[in-house]
């Protein structure tokens, strides 16, 4: 008994459906079909294709319209059931492509059309070229425009994102006597720009019927994640001939690691993804020299961190040696003054001092004038004992500025440490300061206790 309510009202909305749909089939007004392709509705010419009818079982079948007129079909039917019909399409022709409805069988029936299909044939035309205006390398937030040109196609161009949720962007071309072409503005870009695109072209007479695709754009998004750091060890001086390991480091996981080098004022052209974080280079030419950055990413592709602050690769060995020396000579007392001067005999105007063993980059000067013979000084002001230690100097010109002079001959700065009198000289000074202070309080108390004694009553 306590199942009895809901059966009624199952056999209450089943009847109801039930006579909803036989006034509708009494008024002639069925349902509207639905139509779909697999594997797609964008189809290379000569593959398969199937277009999928499905509708009412009242409609007595269903067949295929391409436009408003009736397809005689002569290839495959694939009916797997009474209301679902399936059209082959092989090979795919060029003039297969169009817009695509289904309908009824039975010609007296009054359904309506199913929503219309557009089946695109690629292949037809000869492929148009893509290209990212700058780079396909955008950080995120900036704007990057796509251009799709063709030699021999002319109309309309439309723009593909592989595994894009996005519809195609379809733009015509504009008539000019140039190489056709139109341009497609990407942006403010963000993570889900990152991708593959490609690019079509089609005429406007036969709108479905497509070139073939472009060679593969590869839109690369920055900044999305957090800078790693760049290194260079043994450090960012290196010899001709000798080799040397650019690491990547960050404190997050990233399991892809690309390397960039500055070429032009554009950046980077593109990125270049390892596993490993480490980049050896060498044997060293005159062709490494250059200004390097890092980036990584997790398993998401084309979505890149934040690039490393630049690492400058200087290449030893491109001219003769300067030669260093130290003003007024190379030892120095505690808390001096000395000045290292670099001279260079060949043409220069960019000096670099380096001290052997420290992590820290060469100090640079830069001279308005690079004739001959010119020099740089490096000047210390109160100098300590941390700034003793071997020094050398390279000289370089900077229109290339990564090309560096071989070394000079090692100069060791010796600085002295404080001597013995000096400390008891500042000893004396401290015990002095505190017999004054110990005295000062003594006075200061004798003074305010003659103030408090009470006076004498006559």
């Amino acid at each position: 008994m306590g199942g009895s309510p809901s059966w009624t009202l199952t056999a209450l909305l089943c009847l109801g459906l039930c006579w909803g749909l036989w006034d509708q089939v009494q008024a002639g007004t069925l349902p509207k079909p639905s139509i779909w392709a697999e594997p797609g509705a964008m189809v290379p010419k000569g593959s398969r294709v199937t277009l999928w009818c499905e509708g009412s079982l009242q409609a007595g079948g269903l067949r295929l319209y391409k436009g408003n007129v009736s397809v005689d079909w002569e290839n495959d039917i694939l009916q797997e059931s009474s209301n679902k019909t399936g059209f082959v399409f092989e090979p795919v022709a060029s003039h297969y492509g169009g817009m695509y409805r289904c309908g009824p069988l039975n010609p007296s029936s009054s359904s309506e059309l199913s929503e219309p299909l557009a089946l695109m044939v690629t292949g037809v035309f000869p492929p148009p070229s893509l290209s990212a205006q700058r780079s396909p390398v955008v950080e995120a937030g900036g704007r990057v425009t796509l251009s799709c040109s063709s030699e021999t196609a002319s109309g309309t161009f439309h723009l593909l994102k592989e595994d894009g949720a996005d519809p195609p962007l379809h733009m015509e071309q504009r008539p000019s006597f140039e190489r056709p072409q139109v341009l497609f503005p990407v942006g403010p870009v963000n993570a889900s720009h990152g991708g593959t695109y490609r690019c079509y072209g089609s005429s406007s007479s036969y709108p479905q019927q497509w070139s073939e695709p472009s060679d593969p754009l590869h839109l690369e998004v920055t900044g999305v994640m957090e800078a790693p750091s760049l290194v260079a060890q043994p450090g960012q001086l290196v010899l001709t001939g000798d080799s040397l390991t650019l690491q990547c480091r960050s404190q997050f996981s990233f399991d892809t690691f690309s390397l960039t080098r500055e070429e032009g004022p554009w950046g980077p052209e593109r990125l270049d993804g390892q596993h490993s974080p480490d980049f050896p280079l060498g044997p060293i030419n005159s062709s490494h020299g250059g200004r390097y950055r890092c980036l990584g990413r997790h398993s998401l592709a084309h979505v890149w961190s934040t690039p490393s602050e630049p690492l400058d690769l200087l290449v030893v060995g491109a001219h003769s040696r300067p030669t260093l020396s130290a003003l007024p000579g190379p030892r120095v007392p505690w808390r001096g003054n000395v000045t290292l001067q670099c001279r260079s005999d060949t043409p220069a105007d960019t000096f670099r001092l380096s001290k052997e063993g420290s992590p820290a980059p060469p100090q640079l000067l830069k001279l308005r004038d690079s004739a001959s013979p010119s020099q740089a000084n490096f000047t210390f002001s109160v100098v300590t004992q941390e700034q003793g230690g071997s020094y050398r100097c390279y000289s370089s010109l900077s229109l290339v500025p990564h090309l560096l002079s071989l070394p000079s001959a090692p100069l060791q700065l010796l600085v002295s440490a404080p001597s013995d009198h000096m400390v008891e000289n500042a000893v004396r000074m401290a015990v002095a300061a505190l017999v004054l202070v110990v005295l000062g309080v003594l006075l200061f108390q004798a003074r305010f206790t003659s103030h408090e004694e009470p006076r004498t009553q006559l």
